[in-house]
């Protein structure tokens, strides 16, 4: 997560990470090959009157070391699977304007947001 969020020291990174679990229902899964954590994915479920019920991605990032090998989409799927369990409508994406994170949330049909 430290590639995706340079702007946080380690520890207020931890202390965010910690509120947003204890206030806003934030989660995070990693995907590990081996010892190494390969890609991590953050997101929150969420209740508004656009969307009604459904998953905001708030972080994704694949290590340099395994992109292009699927893991990052891997989690998605995972978030998607998840999203249908629960009854949700949608799963939407902060994610700024990077093109391949929108390719890839294309193929599992979810929203994208600026």
């Amino acid at each position: 997560m430290s590639k995706l969020r340079t702007h946080l020291s380690l520890e207020d990174y931890i202390e965010l990470v910690t509120e947003a679990m204890e206030k806003d229902n934030y989660e995070m899964y990693g995907l590990y090959i081996g010892d190494n954590l390969a890609s991590v994915i953050g997101f929150q479920s969420m209740t508004t009157l656009y969307y009604e019920r459904f998953i905001w991605i708030c972080d994704l990032v694949t290590d340099d070391n395994y992109r292009s090998l699927g893991y990052g989409e891997h989690l998605l799927t995972h978030i998607e699977s998840l999203s249908k369990e629960k009854g949700y409508e949608a799963i939407a994406l902060s994610s700024g304007l990077q093109k391949n994170m929108h390719t890839v949330f294309m193929k599992i049909k979810c929203h994208t947001t600026k």
